[in-house]
């Protein structure tokens, strides 16, 4: 066997007792105080938990099926590790992995950690361990604004006095002061899928950290106050920077987002995460084999 693939994607938990030390885990070793795991707690135990993990296996078992390789999970921030992906590689004899992650727009970020943790293990492989390949950032290619695109349109009809919101993760802006492109793809995603509907859209950054300091914006909620001044009558909020239902979808939007709109008076209606959709996994069939095949050989 030559080739495989590696889903990386962000990581939950499905115990909840195990909140505490992810949450470590997010905050690069510093404890959360007990408020924020218990909010968080709230937020899980409001939704029945995370489906993230579940969402991605799926992803991988229908990617694997379109490319008749094998596919494998890691997750970044929790379990299954990285590592351990990559150990599994290395047993069904892999000699090629293309690092795959799950955050169009953070791509570098996720496949810098595959690599952190590749060199790690790499030693104890042997002439076992497999080369890393890196996906190529694809958060706007043609088949993913598509992809969206193909989602977002069943939420337009009937609604033309409606602003339609994308939504993405929010950032430290010490972050893209220090260069991340995540601003840059973003706004390029969203200028993409403006273009393709032939409808105006905005963006928001939803999810804004705990931490203090200056966050990305406009927040959601900003965004959604802006609607209302407007004098629109609902929202169409679409999660473009997520692919997969979790609690920053499930929660963030289902639950505190649409309480703040219909506070405002505004319908809303939200456009559901790509999961295991064959639009979603034919563009990352295409992402893997132009880095596994970049010369289209």
């Amino acid at each position: 066997m030559s080739d495989g693939v590696l889903l990386v994607a962000h990581g939950t938990v499905e115990d909840l007792a195990d909140l505490p030390e992810f949450v470590r885990r997010i905050r690069r070793g510093r404890p959360a105080p007990a408020e924020l795991i218990e909010e968080l707690r709230k937020r899980y135990e409001r939704i029945g938990g995370s489906p993230l993990l579940a969402t991605t296996k799926r992803q991988a078992e229908a990617l694997a099926k379109r490319l008749a390789l094998p596919v494998l999970v890691g997750m970044r921030l929790w379990q299954p590790e990285v590592a351990e992906a990559i150990g599994g590689a290395a047993q069904l004899g892999i000699r090629r992995l293309c690092v795959l992650p799950m955050a169009p727009f953070s791509v570098h970020i996720y496949c810098e950690h595959a690599r952190g943790e590749y060199e790690r293990l790499a030693p104890t492989l042997g002439n076992r361990a497999p080369v890393l390949v890196d996906a190529a950032p694809w958060g706007t290619a043609p088949s993913f604004i598509d992809a969206y695109c193909e989602s977002i349109r069943p939420a337009l009809v009937g609604a033309e006095q409606h602003a339609l919101i994308l939504t993405a993760h929010s950032l430290p802006t010490r972050v893209i002061q220090a260069g991340d492109p995540y601003v840059v793809q973003f706004e390029a995603a969203v200028a993409a899928v403006s273009r393709q509907l032939g409808r105006e859209a905005t963006l928001a950054y939803q999810s804004q950290g705990a931490d203090g300091g200056q966050w990305l914006g406009p927040s959601l909620q900003d965004a959604l106050s802006a609607a209302k001044a407007r004098g629109q009558s609902g929202v169409v909020v679409a999660p473009v920077g997520f692919v997969a239902e979790h609690v920053e979808t499930l929660y963030d939007l289902d639950v505190e987002a649409r309480a703040q709109a219909e506070a405002l008076g505004l319908a809303f209606r939200r456009v559901a995460a790509l999961d295991e959709s064959p639009a979603l996994v034919a563009t990352l069939a295409q992402v893997a084999q132009a880095a596994l095949c970049p010369n289209g050989s």
